[in-house]
């Protein structure tokens, strides 16, 4: 039987993985490296997304090289299981910017397909960094216009029967940035990355409130976030009857640490900021509170000199995730593919032009999960090797269109802060590059 051989890649794309790529000697393992080692420390090398450079049982970590791979990988034993699974050494999306305690870091939209969000790229918004909470001794306190006060574990929280839905997540500064100071090299992630669609359980809010036995004469409720900045937001009590949640799990698993972890409210549809995560208390009263998180943040400035405030709901939005920056096209047929979603209902079209605008095309929409959840747009395109616009806009169930960046600097001004859902999209050069386009 002849012995296997394993060769180190120069690239991805190169030809080590060919099964009829040649093996030199100085790349070649004996049998009792390939048994102990290739399924040992070559597999929890991989596992831990260590590079490795030849020499079995041996091999060191090597920057930037990539790991082993076999020419042919039915000839060599697989990697074992694993407490945590891990993605291919060879997909590495993820969030940017990092190391930021008050700020954000956002999600790869050019890197994912579907619509879910991996738990782990889910974007990040915080404004003291991320809490260390021991579960077993958080608490929820629900208190105020109530007929009962109550305060409940994380454990009485669960006991409660639970609901599982999918909803869209979306910082409301998201896509300032490109708002105000578009330029070519933004790919989707910088454009549009303060956005993530979720599948999440928890209990209905209202089910928390008819426990602790609500008045009739609540109309608002605070909810206080347990980080060290202690976020404050006040809500209207309706939206609580509604559909908003307390979570405490997402993609089937607990969630993480800097998605709220162990509860968080969930306000669908809204400004992300209103979803207040690490929840320890909610007050029931008769008026907002006005805290400073909706005075001197989260109250958006117009140019009449007065501001918008408790502008809650999210507007319609898509933006195309491929073709963008920074690839670069050949002649011939391309998806134009990309996610549009509204904090109103459903996103009931999405229409792409590939000339800036002067035509539009209906584009096919992915089956909707439900309400408040994106649906993903496809619409095949013919590159002819000229320079294109490409464009999207949204419409959604209540008859609302997706505006232009100058409409919406009409009546918001370059000086609004929240809510930016401009019409965008991508230029495409005569050589085939890639650059964003964020003034229509």
């Amino acid at each position: 039987m002849p012995m296997p051989t394993i060769r180190k890649p120069t690239s991805p794309d190169g030809p080590a993985g060919r099964a009829d790529a040649p093996a030199t000697s100085d790349e070649t393992l004996s049998r009792r490296d390939l048994l102990a080692g290739a399924a040992g420390a070559i597999g929890v090398a991989v596992a831990a997304g260590l590079p490795m450079v030849a020499g079995g049982q041996g091999a060191k970590p090597a920057v930037p090289a990539l790991p082993l791979v076999p020419v042919d990988p039915t000839k060599v034993p697989g990697r074992p299981t694993s407490p945590v699974g891990s993605r291919s050494t060879f997909v590495t999306p993820s969030r940017t910017p990092t190391g930021e305690t008050v700020g954000n870091s956002l999600t790869p939209l050019q890197d994912l397909t579907g619509t879910i969000t991996p738990a782990d790229l889910h974007f990040e918004r915080h404004h003291a960094g991320v809490p260390f909470i021991d579960p077993a001794r958080h608490t929820l306190l629900i208190h105020g216009l109530v007929a009962t006060p109550l305060m409940l574990t994380v454990d009485e929280v669960r006991r409660f029967p639970p609901v599982t839905r999918t909803f869209f997540l979306e910082c409301s500064g998201n896509g300032r940035t490109a708002y105000r100071e578009p330029k070519p090299d933004m790919t989707p992630q910088k454009v549009g990355g303060l956005f993530s669609n979720t599948e999440w359980t928890g209990v209905p809010l209202k089910v928390l409130l008819e426990e602790a036995g609500a008045k009739p004469t609540a109309a608002w409720f605070l909810a206080e976030g347990g980080d060290a900045c202690v976020l404050t937001r006040s809500i209207p009590i309706a939206k609580a009857l509604d559909d908003a949640l307390v979570v405490w799990a997402q993609n089937g698993e607990p969630l993480r640490p800097e998605q709220g972890f162990p509860l968080r409210l969930l306000l669908p549809g809204w400004e992300g900021n209103t979803s207040v995560k690490w929840l320890r208390r909610l007050e029931l009263g008769m008026r907002p509170w006005m805290t400073r998180w909706e005075t001197s943040k989260y109250t958006d400035p117009l140019p009449d000199g007065t501001a918008r405030q408790f502008s809650f709901e999210q507007d319609a939005k898509s933006i195309i995730t491929a073709p963008a920056f920074p690839q670069v096209l050949g002649k011939g047929w391309w998806p134009v593919s990309g996610l549009a979603w509204t904090g109103r209902g459903r996103v009931t079209k999405v229409e792409v032009s590939t000339d800036g605008g002067r035509s539009w095309h209906e584009a096919e929409l992915t089956p909707t999960t439900g309400v408040k959840a994106p649906v993903r747009f496809t619409l095949p395109w013919q590159w002819d090797g000229k320079e294109a616009l490409l464009l999207s806009r949204a419409t959604d169930d209540t008859g609302y269109v997706q505006p232009t960046r100058a409409e919406l600097l009409k009546v918001r001004g370059i000086g609004t802060d929240f809510h930016f859902n401009p019409i965008v999209g991508w230029k495409v050069a005569a050589d085939g590059k890639v650059t964003f386009h964020g003034e229509t």
